[in-house]
């Protein structure tokens, strides 16, 4: 198993690598720049900015020193506040964001399986149609979508929860932004685990289980669900990602002071060096997340590390 890990890993320096390679000269390469604006600086002050910045260097030798500084654990310096680098901007906005993804996806995990397994057990009955509609609901429509229905429904109409803020991290505030997180990964996962689910369900060892007496709940959670959830395991590293990126808008239309407000206003304000770093460690956060689940996925199958 640590074999297999560390060939994981080794296999994942190059594609930081590439991906960090194409960010960069795509940035430094679109029109237009950072002290860009409705009423252009003197260009005394354009020079001194760019000397600063050091974007008054050939393109490769500000590529060479911004991957130096990148080894050494540095993000770089944010072009639209001064009084803050990147890693400390994303550092003060990652305990929001983290909070908020992480019970997003863990609420995702819960339902889905849960779903999936019912919707299995009672596959064709009256359960699995309900479920199957709810599900779909959440997989069709957008977190964009879905998140001003919830804020007008509960929090305008009803006056239940509140409809934008962190509050001091009160459950109260969480609890939309985490179920528009959650809701379409929740109804993905609950497709995969139901379709699995059957197909396990109809398998040998699972018939001679019960032909032993054991009774259906048993049977699914020591002999169906292990097997069942190896395609579920697989799908957690790209959810991992997709509520990464989904969480940018909706922290932004929460209000929440987590890294996707950052990252907006950076775009907006043509900050290379936030923009970059953002999106650098959302890669390699991904690329993690996603070696997390190539090892749950060798564990569940030991054949995986053979081939």
């Amino acid at each position: 198993m640590i074999k297999y890990a560390l060939r994981r890993l080794l296999s994942t320096i190059p594609v930081l690598w590439i991906a960090v390679t194409v960010c960069f000269f795509i940035l430094r390469l679109a029109p237009g720049g950072p002290f860009d604006g409705e009423r252009p600086l003197p260009p005394a002050v354009m020079k001194n900015l760019a000397a600063h910045y050091n974007l008054d260097k050939p393109l490769v030798e500000q590529y060479v020193i911004y991957v130096g500084d990148l080894l050494k654990g540095d993000l770089g310096p944010s072009f639209a506040s001064e009084d803050f680098t990147v890693t400390q901007q994303i550092m003060i906005g990652l305990p929001y964001t983290f909070t908020i993804g992480s019970a997003a996806f863990l609420l995702a995990i819960v339902v889905g399986v849960a779903a999936g397994c019912l919707g299995a057990l009672y596959q064709n009955k009256a359960p699995d149609y309900w479920l199957g509609s709810m599900v779909l609901v959440g997989v069709v429509l957008p977190n964009f979508l879905i998140a001003p229905i919830l804020q007008l429904v509960f929090g305008i109409h009803l006056g239940w929860l509140p409809v934008g803020g962190w509050g001091n991290g009160s459950i109260k505030y969480l609890i939309l932004p985490v179920i528009v997180l959650a809701l379409p990964h929740a109804g993905r996962i609950s497709r995969i685990t139901r379709g699995s689910m059957i197909e396990v369900m109809s398998q040998n060892f699972i018939r001679t289980a019960r032909a032993k007496g054991i009774g259906p709940r048993l049977t699914v959670m020591r002999h169906a669900l292990k097997p069942a959830m190896m395609p579920v395991v697989s799908y957690l590293g790209p959810a991992a990602s997709y509520l990464l990126t989904g969480s940018l808008v909706v922290e932004s239309i929460f209000g929440l002071p987590g890294i996707g407000r950052y990252f907006i206003n950076a775009a907006l304000n043509r900050d290379y060096g936030m923009v970059l770093g953002t999106v650098i460690f959302y890669m390699v956060l991904i690329v993690f997340l996603n070696l997390l689940v190539d090892i749950a996925y060798a564990w569940l199958d030991p054949k995986v590390r053979t081939r």
